[in-house]
C-alpha cells in the first residue's frame, strides 16, 4: 500500500490461512489456522495486521444473517477486533473492492453483510483485511488516502477532485462582488477571504443562485445575470429586495450575503508551519504530520525508525480539511510544533465552526 516507512502504508508481513486436515476438528467448512509471519504488521500502522485471505478458493458460500449468499473467507471475519481502523473487502483482483473505516471494525463488516443493497459487493468479495489505528482521526485520513491511491469499485465518495473552485469577495466602488476563482489559481486553506469548495463553475454558481433565493439577493449584482432597466428578474418576480433598482441600500444587501456566506468560510491554516496531531489508546501513541491542511504520514510510537515525510501535494484536498478542520481548530486533540518549527499560532478567524 505504500512504500517502506512509518508514514506510509504497505504490508511488511503476510498471514497465510490453510485448511486443517486434521479429523479432529471438523465443521461445515473446517477450521481455517493462521500462521502469522514474524513481521505480520503494516508499515505506519504496525499494530494493525491487515489479514490475508488464503489461497485456496472457497468451495462453499456463507449466509449472512439476512441470508445473502457469501463467499468470504470465514477466518478473516473471525479475526475482525471490535477496534478503530480501516477495513478492506477484497476480491479475486489485487487491488480493494471497498475500504471503509469505523470505530468499531468488526460490527461495521458485519452490517455490510446484511445490507440488501449491498449483495453484488459481497457477492464479489472473497476477504476482509483490516489496519488498526489508535483513533477516529488517523482512520478518516487513512480511508480518504488509500481510497484515492486504489480507487475501489465500491467507493463513490472520497475519489479525488483534480481541480476545485472557490467564491471570493471583491469590493468594488458601488459594494461586494462575488467572484469564482480557480483553486490553482490562489492559496486555498491559507489564502483568506474565501468561501466554499465547488467541483466546478457551475457548481459555485449554483450555490451562489441558492444563496440568492434564500436570502432575497440580486441575481445582477451577484453577476450571474444581466441587469435591466427594470432590474433583476428576482425583483421583478418580487424575489430581489430592490438593491438593482435603487429601492434597497447596497450595504443592507452586501450584509446578507456576507451572512449566507459566512458559514461557508474556509478557514486559513493557524500555525505557521507543520504540525502533529497526537491520538493515544492506551500506551500506543500515532502522530499524524499535518501542513497547511495536507496530511503528510503518520508515525506510531510502534513502529520503527521514520521515514521521510512526503511533502504536500500542490493540490488542496477538500477531504483532508473537513477532517482536520474541527479537531484543529476547536483543539479536540493535543497539538505538537514538529522540530524545526513553531506553535505560534496566527490570528485565524474561526468563522462557521461549530
Amino acid at each position: 500500500m505504500g512504500c517502506r516507512g512509518p508514514f506510509q502504508h504497505r504490508a511488511e508481513g503476510m498471514i497465510r490461512n490453510r485448511w486443517a486436515d486434521d479429523n479432529r476438528v471438523r465443521g461445515r467448512f473446517g477450521i481455517l489456522l493462521l500462521q502469522v509471519g514474524a513481521s505480520g504488521r503494516v508499515s505506519g500502522w504496525p499494530c494493525g495486521v491487515a489479514m490475508q485471505g488464503g489461497s485456496e478458493k472457497l468451495m462453499n458460500s456463507e449466509r449472512s444473517a439476512n441470508g445473502i449468499a457469501h463467499a468470504i473467507d470465514p477466518a478473516s471475519l473471525a479475526a475482525l477486533p471490535h477496534r478503530c481502523g480501516v477495513y478492506f473487502f477484497r476480491g479475486e483482483g489485487a487491488l480493494p473492492l471497498y475500504i471503509g473505516k469505523s470505530l468499531d471494525l468488526r460490527a461495521r463488516v458485519l452490517s455490510h453483510l446484511r445490507a440488501a443493497d449491498e449483495a453484488r459487493m459481497i457477492a464479489q468479495t472473497r476477504r476482509i483485511d483490516y489496519i488498526e489505528t489508535a483513533g477516529e482521526i488517523g482512520a478518516l485520513l487513512l480511508e480518504s488516502r488509500l481510497i484515492k491511491e486504489q480507487s475501489p469499485i465500491f467507493n463513490q465518495r472520497l475519489r479525488r477532485v483534480r481541480a476545485l473552485c472557490s467564491i471570493s469577495l471583491q469590493t468594488s466602488v458601488n459594494g461586494l462582488v462575488p467572484t469564482i476563482v480557480d483553486g490553482r489559481s490562489v492559496g486555498l486553506g491559507v489564502t483568506p477571504g474565501l468561501f466554499g469548495l465547488y467541483s466546478s463553475r457551475h457548481a459555485a454558481q449554483a450555490k451562489l443562485r441558492e444563496l440568492a433565493d434564500a436570502h432575497q439577493l440580486c441575481l445582477g449584482l451577484l453577476g450571474l445575470e444581466k441587469i435591466a432597466r427594470r432590474g433583476c428578474f428576482a425583483w421583478q418576480l418580487r424575489r430581489c429586495l430592490g438593491a438593482c433598482v435603487g429601492q434597497e441600500q447596497r450595504a443592507s444587501h452586501d450584509a446578507r450575503l456576507l451572512a449566507g456566506l459566512n458559514h461557508l468560510q474556509i478557514q486559513v491554516w493557524p500555525f505557521a508551519g507543520a504540525v502533529d496531531l497526537i491520538e493515544e489508546s492506551g500506551d500506543w501513541t500515532q502522530r499524524h504530520r499535518i501542513d497547511r491542511w495536507c496530511y503528510l504520514g503518520t508515525q506510531c510510537s510502534r513502529g520503527t525508525a521514520p521515514a521521510p515525510l512526503r511533502r504536500p501535494a500542490a493540490a488542496f484536498d477538500f477531504d483532508s480539511y473537513k477532517i482536520l478542520v474541527k479537531p484543529i481548530l476547536l483543539g479536540v486533540l493535543k497539538i505538537v510544533a514538529v522540530e524545526g518549527h513553531e506553535l505560534a499560532a496566527r490570528d485565524p478567524v474561526y468563522q462557521g465552526i461549530d
